[in-house]
């Protein structure tokens, strides 16, 4: 891609903006940080020493009122300014990222989509967990029949934070769209949607169990594939040991891998994609997963698989494409509904202790 780079307005500077999104704008070909967008003193100040070039802003009112002046925006602010900020940034007719989830429901999501399409916008959501170094190494497992027909798939998000951190995530407020369903559990949902496809029921349990917490903190969900496939899913902040993060089996083997994919921990670093010297997003050997029939890896069962480095920047190199050279929408706001149909189903099965049928 040549020519003069697209403009990119960031709303928001937490976590997401931060260690996420600034980063891999800066360090994709054809995008341009020119905007962050934060009220927060501090943030600012970090915004400003991290790119002294880029505009920071207090308000994302400056961006409509610039609206001629830039190219992309990407929200990643707190999830329930999600749908307000993408729809006015539609309505000043300008592309839109949105980290996940893109809404608190499958409608709000589908009517977005739907604004998009008749400005004939992009609207993309932020789903980097499809370019983990894991999820890319089994889907080229799958792809190339090592596992014969999968029967299922466990796929675990833990952590161990027994003691509550504080802010909108905990907030027992439905309204901020919090607790680990929405926020892990979209990750574990649509990486399971993309692996095997539309779901026809949803079972769930969901728990809160440290105390002070008003949100979900322990919840596993099972799904039901029309392709027959069943997925077992975990996200909790409280699994004092934790397990394999896939563990999938076939007809032929199984896949068992542990361990997170390296590129968030490199990004809070502030590892940069393209430094030189590294092969971004490469684990060591002794992380990789093992493929095999029989016996457990504990007890050196199967054979060592070689995990394909993550690519975090890969989404954004497939935004600038689709807005330069009209290639494809890296994840629609469609198969973000999709999987907010299930977290949705996730919660009455939840409430309702029964299987939803979808």
């Amino acid at each position: 891609m040549t020519g003069t780079p697209l403009r990119v307005g960031l709303v928001g500077y937490g976590l997401a903006g931060s260690v996420f999104h600034a980063p891999l704008i800066a360090a994709t070909q054809g995008l341009a940080l020119d905007t962050v967008v934060t009220s927060n003193p501090e943030r600012q100040a970090q915004a400003r020493a991290a790119y002294p070039d880029v505009r920071v802003v207090a308000s994302a009112d400056d961006l409509w009122a610039r609206a001629g002046e830039l190219d992309l925006i990407v929200v990643a602010s707190p999830n329930r300014t999600h749908v307000p900020l993408a729809t006015a940034a539609l309505e000043a007719g300008l592309p839109v990222v949105v980290d996940k989830p893109v809404a608190g429901t499958a409608a709000q999501a589908r009517a977005l989509a739907e604004l998009a399409e008749k400005r004939g916008l992009l609207l993309s959501v932020f789903q980097n967990r499809r370019w983990d170094n894991d999820f890319l190494t089994l889907r080229r497992l799958i792809a190339d029949g090592e596992l014969g027909e999968v029967y299922r798939f466990e796929s675990r998000f833990e952590r161990w934070r027994p003691q509550l951190k504080g802010g909108w995530r905990e907030s027992g407020d439905p309204a901020e769209i919090g607790g680990l369903l929405y926020d892990l559990g979209s990750h574990v949902v649509d990486q399971a949607l993309v692996l095997f496809g539309p779901v026809t029921s949803v079972y769930a349990e969901t728990d809160v169990r440290r105390e002070g917490a008003r949100t979900d903190d322990d919840t596993f969900l099972a799904l039901t594939h029309a392709s027959g496939v069943r997925s077992h899913l975990y996200v909790s902040a409280t699994t004092a040991q934790l397990g394999p993060r896939f563990r999938v089996l076939g007809s032929k083997a199984g896949y068992v891998k542990h361990g997170l994919d390296p590129q968030e921990a490199a990004l809070r670093e502030g590892s940069r994609p393209g430094a030189s010297g590294t092969e971004w997003g490469a684990e060591p050997e002794e992380l990789w997963g093992r493929l095999g029939a029989g016996e457990s890896p504990v007890t050196g069962g199967g054979s060592p698989v070689r995990t394909l480095p993550g690519d975090y920047p890969a989404y954004y190199a497939a935004v600038a494409r689709a807005l330069l050279s009209d290639g494809p929408n890296p994840v629609t706001a469609l198969e973000a509904a999709a999987t907010l149909d299930i977290l949705e189903a996730a919660r009455r099965s939840a409430a309702e202790k029964a299987t939803v049928t979808l």
